[in-house]
Parts: C-alpha cells; structure tokens; sequence
C-alpha cells in the first residue's frame, strides 16, 4: 500500500479537512483510501473513520519503534494510505510528522494556509523542502495542498509560484461547511460532529487525486509480530464516555486472548472476563449518567474482589472516588481509587510519557518501563496513603512524580498506553 504524509506549516492549518477533502478525493477517483495519523492523537482518527469506514492507524516511532510504526502502517487496507500530521511538520521532541515520515520513507505534501497569500505559499514550501537538508534530515516534500483558497487567479497565482520541484495538487475552499467545532482536547470526535460528507465531496474536487496516487510510494516492509496466544479475555468499555481507543491495541489483545465490549454509560453488565480495560474519553461529559449507572458498581465489586482493572485517564476518573465537572457539579464515581478529580479550566498536562514500574501490577512487573502520551483538563487529589505503581520518567503523571494509582489489583493511570508497551501483553497473562 503506497502512502503520502499531508504535512502542515504549523498547527491548526486546517491538516484535518485538508486529509478529508483528499480521502474524500481519492474515493471520488476510484482509489480505496486509507487513512492514518502521525502522533498519539485519538480524536482526527476518528474524523478519518467517519468518513472513509475504516479504522486510522496511529503512527508514533516513539511509542511504538520504528518496526512497530511499520507493522501498523501494514495492517491497513486499500491502495492509497493518506497520513494526516501532527503540529507542524518538524515540531515535537519526542515524535513528529517528519521522523513519521522518515521511518515509512513516505513523501511529504506540504499543507499551506494560503488565505492571504500566493508567492508566499511558494516560498514556504521552498523553506520546508530545503531546510531538511540543512537540518540534516531525509525528508522529501514534494508538493502542496493550499488551505483556504479560492479558484481562478488566486489558485493560478500559487500554482504558478511554485518552483518545479513542488508538485502542485490542488485547494481547499474557503467555506464554513468545513469547520469542526472544538471543545477541551481539542476537535469534537467524528462519531458527534463529522463534517458533511457533499461539502468534502465538492472540496475534494479541487484536489488531484491522480497526482496524489502518483507521488504516493510503498514504505519499507516490517518484520511480522509473533505473540503467543492466551486463553484471556479482556472486557473493554466502549462508549462516548470511553472512546479513547488505539485499534492497534484491540487488535493486539485479539491476537492474544479475546475481547468483549460493554458500554458503561447504557448499564451494561461487565462482561466475563480475566481482567478489565476502561479507555480513556469523555466521562466528564456524561457523569451525572456514569453515576446512576449500575456498571460501575460492578466494577467496584469486581475490583475489590480482586479482578484486574486498568483505567487510563477517562478510566482513572470512571475509578475514582468523585469526578468534579466544568460547571463544579460533583458526582460519585465507582470508588475504587483513593482520589477525587476535578476538571480544570486548561490543560494539566500535555507530552509524551515514559514511566518505570515500582512493583509488579497487573499491566507491569517491576523495573519495566512503559511509554505512552498524556493529555488531559483534569487534576487528581489523592488520599495520603495512596499507592502508585509507577514513577514517572518523562511527563508529569497524576502528581508530578508518579502515575499508576492502586488498589487492590485496579491501576489507574493518565498514561494511554501503547499497544506495544506491553502493558496489555501483561494484562493478557495475569
């Protein structure tokens, strides 16, 4: 499957309706697109997924390694794999979209914002594509997607401003039927606020889906992963509260045990199963339903019965004591953790993370380490006494210096693990 890297200048240059309008595109053409995205970002995929049916694959060489970047790109399907970039092309310290597009050996398409520019657009690209090799660094931007702009002369201006060496590949319209509305942690997801599928089919017009495929090229082959089988099971929320989810790690634990969905904000009884995988999400949007549901005094019975649970961030909070909104409200959670979280007015925390396992849990054995990203609006107040599984390496955790809050075999965290971390090999075999 060949693929391409839509890149931006910076953030919020419009890369997602950019990656929409070209799916949308490529479909238009007769191609089979499939899309992806650079980074730990779980609500674009969903955008992607919306519009295309197939699941996004997350990319992070960080995270994952470079194999492991591979061998998610490889589980996609079609002929055409669209990237969709994170921040700007080389910004971020831990991963980007350029080592994104190193490790696939993929081509760069620049995402400009030419509202107000023509000539201008020619001479950003031109220092995008000649700074990598000040830089030092394989990167091979070879044409241009221009965000916000108009057809006719403006259009023509910035085709014609282009050195030959930058492929030009079309537009997207100035329109307010692509906007997506926002909200804290960023875009609403695309199961809520998907943009209208005629408006992307008509900005997808403006987009050349042939020269796209054209440019588009296969990526190096990744070594095949080889997990033993077990006889687990891993029951997994799945609702808007708890949406949080990487395919790539539904897949893993398929691969090894067996999975069983639920949905705590409809009262479903907790499936049977060897341990329990809360997601992370929007429980702070649904809490007055996630407290009169039954699940989660389930979960609390099951937990201090001793079933593994692991809460990721939206998890952790489903597992506290409280869970405080925006609008102050404080509704009871399923108690399991010895921590009341509230919602804050901007983000807590933002980075990738890499944390080193104090004692053995059920998603670590001690002196193991686990990497994954963080990004969340709320804070935790702890009790005292409380327990953490992790000290935290890089990122800030729930307190600064630690992540992983414990009770009985239960570990919340505000870490979202990456499949290959390990941390749900080892929730597989506990």
């Amino acid at each position: 499957m060949k693929g391409v890297v839509l890149a931006g200048t910076a953030s919020n240059v419009g890369k997602t309706v950019a990656t929409l309008a070209t799916l949308s595109a490529l479909e238009q053409a007769g191609y089979d697109p499939q899309p992806a995205k650079a980074g730990p970002d779980f609500i674009d995929p969903s955008h992607h997924e919306a519009l295309v049916g197939n699941p996004s694959r997350s990319l992070d060489p960080w995270l994952a390694g470079e194999e492991g970047t591979r061998r998610t790109y490889w589980r996609g399907e079609g002929d055409v794999c669209v990237v969709e970039g994170m921040m700007g092309l080389y910004d971020g310290t831990k991963a980007s979209t350029a080592r994104v597009a190193e490790v696939l050996d993929l081509p760069v398409v620049l995402v400009v914002d030419a509202k107000s520019g023509m000539e201008s657009v020619g001479a950003t690209a031109l220092g995008f594509q000649q700074y990598a090799e000040r830089i030092g660094r394989d990167i091979d931007v070879v044409g241009v997607l221009a965000q916000r702009a108009h057809g006719g002369r403006h259009a023509e201006g910035i085709r014609d401003a282009l050195p030959e060496e930058l492929r030009y590949l079309g537009r997207i319209p100035p329109t307010p039927d692509l906007d997506i509305p926002d909200r804290h942690l960023g875009l609403q997801m695309g199961s809520e606020a998907a943009i209208d599928e005629a408006a992307l089919a008509e900005a997808g017009e403006t987009i050349d889906a042939d020269g796209v495929a054209e440019i588009a090229r296969d990526p190096p082959s990744a070594s095949p992963a080889d997990p033993s089988r077990t006889d687990a099971t891993v029951a997994v929320a799945r609702d808007a509260a708890f949406c949080f989810v990487y395919p790539s790690t539904v897949e893993r634990v398929r691969e090894r045990g067996s999975v069983a969905t639920f949905s705590p904000l409809a009262g479903d009884p907790v499936p049977e199963a060897d341990a329990v995988y809360l997601p992370g999400g929007y429980p702070e949007l649904h809490a007055a339903d996630l407290a009169e549901s039954s699940t989660l005094d389930e979960l609390g019975t099951l937990a201090a019965d001793g079933l593994p649970v692991y809460g990721e961030c939206g998890g952790l909070m489903a597992l506290s004591e409280t869970l405080t909104t925006a609008d102050g409200d404080t509704y009871e959670m399923a108690g399991v953790l010895p921590a009341d979280v509230e919602m804050c007015d901007r983000y807590q925390a933002l980075d990738h993370v890499e944390l080193e396992a104090s004692f053995d849990t059920p998603v670590a054995t001690a002196g193991t380490r686990r990497r994954g990203h963080e990004f969340h609006y709320s804070s935790a107040t702890v009790d005292a006494d409380a327990r953490f599984a992790f000290e935290v390496v890089r990122g800030d955790g729930i307190d600064g210096d630690h992540d992983g809050l414990t009770e009985y075999q239960t570990v919340g965290t505000y870490c979202h693990a990456h499949a290959a971390s390990g941390a749900f090999d080892q929730l597989l075999s506990v």
